[in-house]
């Protein structure tokens, strides 16, 4: 499949008809756009211009949200200030799996749901309809599989995803030194992942950020390098919406992601460590001047404590997944309910939604926010982007 196809804007598509058709588009607009809102139940996206992702790890709904006491700002505060999804799932039951699902739409295969120790390469380059799934098994997907920051790339919006610790000890994770800093570390094709365990100064797992995966992303060095960065850009960025990414990507370290109780530091982890990260850095994002014009935040986790699934996703193998019969591991049809929150001016405080909603409706919704087409199982009818029930602020 060429790429151009799957980075084709909506919008840019529309544009290139527009001259030749101008007096017809022109003596249709009216009944055109009242038709276009009454399919889209007149909602409409807001005027959204800067996404941060923050994503923690290992938790259930149940014991995130449902025991506040362990993470009160994120179980309580943080709701209170923006919208809750009490339905949102995962999709597998490993890091790296979920991560590759929510950048670009392609589902778990036998590879990724062991975490990739080994990174193992695609043997073909099949890629079966009407999902765009790459068949087979593997870690590192060839330069054909698009990533959506491939698609903001050639959208010509900025983006950028920020890895805690990434570079610290560069012989553990074979990162590159750049005008920004440490970049682009990852393992070699076929090699092994020395970044599984956290070392006391370095806590950064390249399995908890998944464009890495993706050679349409590491293939090009001074591409990967200008997009895959460590914490140090982050805070400076935030300065001034013109140098804050229109997409941002933030994966805390071993630690401050919850995923260690006790660290490799001696501190205590889990969901006390995420929550004091949080605490740190959500509210720098709220107050910078890239949130205050049209910013939200999306924080979520990456997998569950159960095999629940939602939005298509079932047990048996099928074209949304065509590598496993089991996206959520043995016997199970998804990764759990995981929950999600998310802070916006465009959010009125305290929102609660229970609509169904997964990982590739995460994806969908930032697509959707930017003009983009939809990658993979994003594009599947049962994935719907978050809607009125989320956006609930004028």
């Amino acid at each position: 499949m060429r790429l151009g196809n799957l980075f084709r804007r909506p919008r840019a598509a529309l544009a290139a008809g527009v001259v030749p058709a101008l007096v017809l588009a022109l003596a249709c607009l009216s009944g055109a756009a009242g038709r276009a809102a009454t399919a889209a139940g007149s909602f409409r996206l807001p005027a959204i211009r800067h996404v941060w992702v923050i994503e923690l790890e290992n938790e259930g709904y149940p014991q995130s949200f449902g025991k506040p006491a362990a993470d009160p700002y994120l179980a309580r505060t943080l709701p209170g200030e923006g919208a809750l999804l009490r339905n949102y799932f995962a999709i597998g039951h490993a890091s790296a799996d979920n991560y590759i699902a929510q950048v670009s739409g392609q589902a778990p295969d036998v590879a990724t749901q062991l975490d990739c120790p080994v990174w193992l390469p695609f043997a073909g380059h099949v890629v079966i309809s009407p999902y765009h799934q790459l068949l087979g098994a593997g870690c590192v997907f060839p330069a054909s599989v698009p990533t959506l920051g491939n698609q903001l790339s050639a959208a010509g919006l900025s983006w950028k995803a920020y890895l805690e610790d990434m570079g610290n000890d560069p012989a553990r994770d074979r990162t590159v030194n750049t005008a920004q800093g440490p970049a682009c570390g990852h393992p070699a094709t076929w090699g092994i992942d020395h970044t599984r365990n956290a070392e006391r100064g370095d806590q950064y797992a390249v399995r908890h950020e998944g464009f890495m995966f993706f050679k349409a992303v590491t293939g090009n060095q001074a591409f990967c390098d200008a997009h895959l960065l460590s914490f140090r850009p982050l805070l400076s960025g935030l300065s001034a919406a013109g140098t804050t990414p229109a997409f941002s990507w933030i994966t805390p370290n071993m630690c401050d992601d919850g995923h260690d109780a006790p660290c490799a530091t001696g501190a205590r982890g889990g969901l006390a460590q995420a929550d004091a990260f949080l605490r740190a850095w959500v509210p720098r994002i709220t107050a910078s001047p890239a949130y205050r014009d049209g910013g939200l935040i999306m924080i979520t986790f990456d997998e569950g404590s159960t095999k629940a699934a939602c939005c298509g996703e079932s047990s048996g193998l099928s074209s949304s997944h065509p590598n496993t019969p089991f996206p959520g591991g043995l016997g199970g049809a998804g990764g759990g309910d995981v929950g999600m929150v998310l802070l916006s001016p465009f959010i009125r405080p305290g929102t609660v939604s229970t609509a169904d909603y997964n990982h590739y409706s995460m994806l969908r919704t930032i697509e959707d926010i930017f003009g983009l087409s939809h990658l993979g199982d994003a594009a599947m009818a049962a994935v719907r982007p978050f809607g009125a029930d989320v956006f609930t602020a004028p």
